[in-house]
């Protein structure tokens, strides 16, 4: 039995196929069930005991390296194949100009365009940019931010069970304890994603929404840095000047919690029918982290604090883009996104 130069033998032979034919004459020649190597590893009995194990190894390590350069050049040709196949019968003109009209290019969805403007705001003000997971564990979704089992909080958010246990999330608080344990103890960052639940669907509510979550924390932090944050980004994402409020609230994973209200877009305060003529619409829940929510993230509540906010990504879209009925926007429908400016 010659092994000697065989790994040399191979590679030229791969490296000279060219063609599907060639691949298949190659196995035939080394691998198949008449191969060179299948015959070799079938003498094996026949060396002496002393060096049949080393040339065992030898001859696997072998077997192995034309296996793997086999479906290699396999993959190599097949790709070539493709391409070639492409350029033949999909040739594509670039110097053609492009169509203008009804049939002009596609354009980013409305809540894609408010979600990086948002993006955008707040990364300006030193906040890192999370995207944390559509599906989440119980603990994540609910015990992390202070909503253990049993607690009525969990009746406010009919959820989707998956069969393990975890669930779609039901808000974006979910990558909460994430970033604490992460960034922690002082950092600031926001949360921008899908979410999901078992609601009936109408003109104001879906299953499927999107929302931006946000937190900052440190040793100086107030709740007067919530409002200057809100503030300056929700005038660069609606590009006028808008006024926040804060009015008591309740949150589980806050400790003070508010209801943030920002002046009507519409009216500009003045007041109009959207707003109730009271020149203020209510936008988001916030607060101070709660420190059973610090100390599950590892951060020491008596050292730092912080606070966070939670706002409808979706809802800010039909604000900016005066959209009255939310199941427009998972609708599909070209012709609603053409007509949203």
């Amino acid at each position: 039995m010659q092994i000697q130069g065989l790994s040399g033998e191979i590679e030229s032979e791969l490296k000279n196929s060219r063609t599907e034919a060639d691949l298949t004459e190659f196995f035939a020649k080394y691998l198949g069930k008449s191969g060179v190597i299948t015959k070799a590893t079938a003498e094996l009995g026949q060396i002496e005991a002393n060096r049949r194990a080393e040339v065992g190894q030898i001859l696997n390590t072998v077997r192995q390296s034309a296996t793997q350069g086999y479906y290699a050049k396999v993959k190599e040709i097949h790709d070539a194949q493709v391409k070639e196949q492409l350029l033949k019968d999909e040739l594509v003109d670039i110097t053609i100009p492009a169509i203008s009209g009804e049939l002009m290019r596609g354009s980013l969805h409305p809540i894609t365009k408010v979600r990086r403007e948002v993006e955008d705001a707040f990364s300006n003000m030193g906040f890192i940019v999370e995207d944390g997971p559509e599906v989440a564990t119980e603990f994540e979704n609910f015990e992390a931010v202070n909503v253990p089992k049993n607690h009525p909080a969990r009746d406010m958010q009919d959820t989707f069970w998956l069969n393990n246990g975890d669930v779609l999330r039901t808000q974006t608080s979910a990558w909460q304890n994430h970033c604490l344990k992460t960034y922690g103890p002082e950092f600031r960052a926001i949360v921008p994603g899908r979410c999901f639940r078992n609601e009936a669907t109408d003109a104001s509510h879906d299953n499927t929404f999107f929302q931006c979550e946000g937190m900052m924390v440190g040793e100086d932090i107030s709740i007067s840095n919530l409002v200057y944050f809100m503030k300056t980004a929700l005038t660069s994402v609606l590009g006028k000047e808008i006024d926040v409020r804060l009015r008591p609230g309740y949150f589980p994973f806050t400790e003070p919690s508010f209801e943030l209200d920002m002046s009507c877009v519409f009216c500009g305060g003045e007041g109009c029918q959207t707003c109730k003529h009271s020149g203020w619409i209510e936008f988001c829940g916030c607060g101070m982290i709660h420190p059973k929510v610090l100390e599950m993230g590892g951060v020491d509540p008596t050292k730092y604090q912080g606070f966070a906010f939670g706002f409808g990504l979706t809802r800010l879209t039909m604000m900016k883009y005066d959209i009255s009925d939310i199941r427009l926007l998972n609708s599909g429908s070209i012709d609603f996104i053409k007509g949203v400016k």
